[in-house]
């Protein structure tokens, strides 16, 4: 049985363990890649980042781009339909310090796909390709390729279009088969991530559904795959990655649950800024107290609160000992270097 914390290479990037934390909208800021690094991630990926967005400069996008040591190694995520730009925001990836530069080929989301981005490039396979074969040549870093089985239910367009984008330049594909159309729904039908592995002589990262050490194990004996990629078990829920790679199940106390979100949302406020952070925070109050944890009405009470200060400081009356927790956990913390582009209108502080 493969042991998840042995080390892998993509291209002459060492992973130090077979658990990649996913790239999530809305979700992988800096702030949760920092902390799945410190509960044995071996690779994280940032949210997808528009090109478009990087080749007009625009500011929340380019804010994406920071990069701090101690994510490293780091996967920033790109997506867009055109290979010049593709290739201009690789340039700006690798800029930006980013280890590996990933390209989305996979989200099924109608804002994304009807651009021609995303999930809607395995239905055409010679864009696809230009895309990969251009990145490939303007960055010295690997690049990877997430993609989904296709776009309808029962596609095997991944397994046509997969051998080809690594012809083209792609050094490990992450495969998440469940179609664009069934969003999240459904299971991922593995049998595929099997077959992707045999066909391609790269590193295949099998996703979705990876929640428990278990079904990780369970996947990495019956695909072959090199690593597995999580996302949704471990938002709000770090110790999930933690059990995978080691099998610690022991849970987080109350006051390690409160240490951890109060530090994530520090973390948050210092790269968002106050005001965005305030929004943004909302739902993750509810994954972090959730699983039983603490009660609905609590989690309710925060959502209602007007500032990240009054949320902090209720919890910290709910649970003081978090208080000590966090202590020790601030002191473990590596001091910490960003890299920021010279033109890029934003401060490393304060939320681009």
């Amino acid at each position: 049985m493969l042991d998840l914390r042995q080390s892998w290479k993509i291209g002459p990037v060492e992973i130090p363990s077979r658990l990649v934390l996913a790239p999530m909208a809305g979700v992988s800021v800096q702030a949760f890649r920092r902390q799945g690094r410190r509960f044995g991630a071996g690779l994280v990926c940032s949210e997808m980042v528009s090109c478009a967005g990087i080749e007009h400069r625009n500011e929340r996008t380019l804010g994406y781009l920071r990069v701090g040591s101690d994510e490293h190694p780091l996967a920033i995520q790109i997506f867009g339909s055109e290979p010049r730009m593709m290739a201009e925001a690789a340039r700006m990836v690798a800029a930006a310090g980013a280890d590996i530069v990933d390209i989305n080929f996979g989200c099924p989301v109608r804002k994304v796909t009807k651009t021609g981005a995303g999930a809607t490039l395995l239905d055409d396979p010679e864009r696809a390709c230009r895309i990969v074969a251009a990145v490939a040549d303007a960055v010295d870093i690997p690049v990877s390729v997430k993609m989904r089985r296709g776009l309808e239910n029962g596609s095997r367009r991944c397994l046509e279009v997969g051998p080809r984008l690594v012809e083209s330049g792609a050094q490990t594909l992450t495969l998440h088969p469940r179609s664009a159309r069934q969003m999240y729904t459904g299971e991922a039908d593995h049998s595929l991530t099997a077959e992707m592995v045999s066909i391609v002589d790269v590193p295949v990262i099998a996703s979705g559904d990876v929640t428990s050490r278990a079904r990780a194990q369970a996947i990495l004996a019956t695909t072959g795959a090199a690593a597995v990629m999580v996302g949704r078990a471990a938002q709000g829920d770090p110790w999930a990655l933690r059990e995978i790679v080691d099998g610690s199940a022991e849970p987080p106390t109350r006051e390690e649950v409160v240490a951890e979100l109060v530090l994530f949302m520090r973390e948050t406020v210092r790269e968002l800024g106050e005001r965005r952070a305030s929004g943004f925070l909302k739902k993750f109050y509810g994954w972090y107290l959730g699983r039983g944890r603490f009660q609905r009405p609590f989690k309710q009470e925060l959502v209602q609160l007007e500032t990240v200060a009054d949320v902090e400081a209720r919890l910290f009356e709910t649970v003081p000992g978090a208080r000590f927790v966090l202590v020790r956990i601030e002191q473990e913390q590596p001091e910490v270097d960003e890299v920021l582009l010279d033109d890029m209108p934003i401060s490393i502080y304060g939320g681009g």
